[in-house]
This record gives structure tokens, sequence and C-alpha cells, in this order.
């Protein structure tokens, strides 16, 4: 059998045909089916026999309607950071603050993007781009530039305030209305770049990271007892720490409008003047703000007396500094450790001495070294420099006026110094918590610190390569929107006992492709098959499995 078109009237016709011999061994042909006219005829309408019949022979498609695959790409991932997004309503906080008649682009999707490039494979704005074609974002363009991507970040510096007030009404059903502990710290991030542009951000200052001086911002964050991340603060790389508490204390009362709010701080933010200026400023709100405060190494010195003076009760005392309620813990195998490594230290700089005053009375009893002839004030000058580089100098001094070279090591600044040993002295007006609560709710500010180490290497905000400060904040606030969904996770991980960490739920769930075929002129779309432990993940995280 075979298919014949056949003409009449002008119109052309598909029909099914039969050839076979008579019995005199003619070739005759029989016409099984007309199929219909050859202009009205689609393929949807002929596929079904031609499948039909292919499957007859054992083949599953005709030749003419081969699949065409196309690359798989990454689902699972992005999928499901999709829909938390969506979920927290970040979406539409993005969406209503960026709304433009006058873009021709969806700026949201941009922003989705590269928040998303962060938690997944975090890279420059054209990495970005090579990354999207990795991937299978939901409701993504099929078309997106670089300069898209830098006119949304643009977009979103021109309604930065809208964003962040949005955000934090999203956040907001997570907090205690009437009682809210946050905790605030800063961290500085590297930036490469020369020259000088208007109100720059990037500046010489001390680099935690390095420990010297780099150009770089101060990155400040706000976070709740819980671990969530509520805001962040940009700041120019040689701003003093002391100086941000106050812009930060503004904002926090700004957005969340609880009755009280505890601010929980590390020792560098800490001065008195602080204080007093913060405790005003919510009074002006009408509001209750308090502080528990790390008093700084530099004024332990002001508190020697009254450590004199304290009886510590499991590790615990209490009394008054500045007007304000003074808790003090004490760790006393911390302090032998503390205090060892300081003897150590010291005699390390004892023996150095004792070496150079060996030379210099061997040299006087005329046992001469090769080498340059030693003097007792070169002895001084070589020892003043050890024990400066020591940071020794309050316990060992050299006599510079003697003729001979010769130390003495300050046995009471010592005492004096082992008794701050394995103490932490918090500043407080909180006085509705027990001392155990004041010391555990101090030491859960360890938490921001493992978010600054989250944004420097899961998320590498840094180094940044920008030069225009509202660029610069508007990648801080990508970063920061990342954190939050990187926090999230890790709270729904932890609540639902799971013991992957969210980057390690990412690349597990990172395996589930999604898969293009084109037959024909349809196109087919699916998943791969998703594992238990890729199914667990996701309801873990409270998110849907995809289809």
């Amino acid at each position: 059998m075979y298919t014949r078109i056949t003409r009449s009237g002008g119109r052309s016709y598909l029909q099914l045909v039969e050839s076979f011999r008579t019995d005199t061994g003619s070739v005759r042909q029989k016409v099984i089916a007309n199929l219909g006219r050859l202009d009205q005829l689609e393929p949807k309408d002929l596929e079904p026999l031609i499948n039909g019949l292919n499957r007859a022979i054992g083949k599953t498609t005709s030749d003419a309607f081969t699949p065409e695959y196309e690359s798989a790409k990454a689902f699972g991932d992005v999928f499901m950071l999709h829909e938390l997004w969506h979920q927290l309503g970040f979406s539409k906080v993005i969406q209503k603050a960026l709304r433009s008649s006058r873009r021709s682009f969806d700026a949201e999707a941009m922003v989705r993007a590269m928040v998303f490039n962060r938690l997944c494979a975090p890279d420059s704005k054209l990495g970005c781009l090579e990354w999207l074609e990795t991937v299978s974002i939901p409701h993504m363009p099929e078309v997106v530039s670089h300069d898209h991507l830098l006119r949304a970040m643009d977009a979103l510096m021109d309604n930065a305030e809208v964003v962040e007030s949005l955000m934090a009404e999203q956040m907001r059903p997570l907090l205690d209305q009437q009682l809210s502990v946050v905790f605030y710290d800063l961290t500085t991030v590297r930036i490469h770049g020369e020259g000088k542009v208007e109100d720059d951000l990037r500046a010489h200052g001390m680099n935690k990271e390095t420990g010297g001086i780099a150009r770089q911002f101060v990155l400040g964050v706000v976070q709740s007892a819980d671990g969530l991340p509520l805001m962040h603060t940009v700041h120019p790389g040689n701003m003093a720490e002391t100086k941000t508490l106050q812009s930060m204390v503004t904002q926090v009362l700004a957005r969340f409008p609880v009755e009280r709010v505890i601010l929980v701080a590390d020792r560098g933010l800490l001065s008195l003047e602080n204080v007093a200026e913060i405790t005003k400023l919510a009074e002006d709100k009408t509001r209750k703000l308090q502080f528990i405060l790390a008093v700084p190494a530099r004024r332990y010195q002001d508190l020697n007396d009254i450590f004199e003076t304290l009886t510590f009760e499991e590790g615990l005392a209490e009394a008054t500094f500045a007007g304000h309620r003074l808790v003090v813990a004490h760790d006393p195998e911390r302090a032998k450790e503390q205090s060892a490594r300081r003897r150590k230290r010291i005699q390390e700089q004892v023996d150095f001495a004792e070496k150079l005053v060996s030379k210099l009375n061997a040299q006087d009893e005329g046992l001469t070294e090769k080498g340059r002839r030693a003097s007792d004030r070169g002895a001084y000058s070589r020892f003043q420099r050890s024990v400066a580089e020591a940071e020794l100098t309050r316990f060992i001094k050299a006599d510079f006026q003697a003729d001979l070279f010769s130390y003495e090591v300050d046995e009471a600044a010592i005492t004096k110094a082992e008794r701050f040993d394995g103490k932490l002295a918090l500043l407080t007006n909180v006085g509705d918590f027990k001392a155990e609560e004041i010391v555990y709710r101090y030491k859960s500010l360890a938490d921001i610190e493992r978010g600054f180490r989250v944004l420097k290497s899961d998320l590498e905000i840094a180094p940044v390569y920008h030069r225009l400060p509202e660029r610069i904040r508007a990648h801080a606030l990508i970063c920061f929107m990342a954190l939050v969904l990187y926090r999230i996770m890790r709270m729904r991980l932890k609540a639902n006992g799971s013991n992957a960490s969210p980057s390690k739920a990412l690349e597990i769930l990172r395996r589930i492709q999604q898969h293009h075929a084109k037959v024909g002129s349809k196109d087919f779309k699916g998943v791969s098959k998703t594992t238990p432990e890729q199914l667990d993940l996701f309801t873990a995280l409270e998110i849907k499995t995809p289809k």
C-alpha cells in the first residue's frame, strides 16, 4: 500500500491505494481510503495515522517527526528558590516598587535572576548572563541582556526605600510586636577600582578579612533573635563603627513598629555618648529602646576597681557602671588559658633579653663572635622593638637611661591584666532579664558573624567591581535579599529535621533537570525524575515538588 495524490476539478486529494495483480497478471490499483483534500489536511490530522502505522511495525515515530532535543538545563534549585521568592511576597514587593510604563523589560525578573545567581553560582553580571543560559527559571524572559541587569539595578536603587520598606512589611509578622530582640554588627567588603566619583563609598580602612588597609565599604546587618536578617546599611569604608549605630536604630524604629526593642551589639559599637543618644531617640518616638552592649577592652581599665569587688556565683556577677547595669561572666578555664598564653609570650621575651645579655657579657670578657660588635644601646633597640611587636610593653620595660642594657618585668601589671582574663563585661539597661539571659543574648550575636561568612563565601559579595555608589548599594541589596532566602531555607531545614545546609540542599536539587524536545511542530517539556532525597528536601523546605 502507498499514498497517492490525485487531481480532480482543480483540487488535489490524498488517497491510500493498494496495488495488486489480476488473474491474467495485469497490475491494477484499488483505492482503500480517501484521506481528504490536500489543502485542508493538517499535520495533526495525519500524525495519528502515521504513528499508528509506525507502531504496527515496531517504530515509535516516523522519520519526518524525529525528536530534536535541546541541552538539559538545571531546574530543581531555581524552581525551589522561585517558589520561596513568591511565598515570601518578594515578587509582589519588587513589582510594586519598580512598576513603570516606560520600561520595556521585566525588572522584577532581572532582580530575581541576580538574587538566584548569588545563591546558586555567584558571579559578575556578565557571568550571570552565562549562568542564565544553563538554568530554567520559571517565568524568565527569553532575552536577557547585560544592559537589562544594570538598568534593573538602577531601578532598584531609585526605589530602594520603597523596596526595603515593603520587604520589612513582609517580615513584620515574624517579629514579636511587644518585644523584639535585634542583633546588629558590621563587616567590611573589599572593592576594586581606582579614581574618584561623587559621594564615593570606596574608601581605605582597616579590613576585617586581611587585617590591613584596603579599599572597601562597610556593611551593617540587623538580624532578629531567630536569625532572620531584617535590614542592612551601607557606609563608606572609613566610617567609624560607633557612628553607624544611631542611623541604624532610626531605621529599625521606623520600619518595625514594635513596642520595645532590645539592641544587642558588639564592643566596637559602644560609646557612652551613643548609648545616651539612642535611648533619647527611642523616647522621642514614645517607644522603649534597650540595649545589651559589650564593654570594649580599652574600657576595662575603668572597671578595675569594680572587678576587684565582684563575687561570682556560677560564673556570673553584677554591678553598676556609668549609671547602667553591668553583667560580668567569668570562665575560669578560659582565664587560665589566657593567663598561660600571656606568661608564655612574656617568657619568650625574657629569654630573648637573656640571650642579648649573655652576648654582651661574653663580649666584655673578650669572647667575641663573628659579625658586628654588639652594644648596650643596640641591644636595647632590638629588645624594645621585639616587645612592641609582641604587644607586651605594659609588662616588660627596658631601662633606656641605664649605661648597661637592663630590663624589668612588671608583675603588678601582669596580675592586674590577669584580673580581666576569662571575663566578658556587658553593659545593659534591660532590667527584667536575668544575668544568664543577658549573657545568652549577647553570645547569640555570634550567629550574625556566621551570616557574614555566608555573604563572603557562599554568596561571594566581595570583591565588588562597581564604582558608582548606587550600583554598590544595589549590589549590597541584592546580596542581602539572597541572604534572607538563605536564612529562611536554613530555618525551615532545621525546623523540619533536615541535616542539610542550604548550600548542600541547592546542590542536591540542582540535579533535577528540565528537558525540552521538539517533534515536528510540537514542543515537549519535562522534568527529570526526583529522588527520595530530593523529595525529602522539598518537604523540609515546605515547597511543592516540580511537575
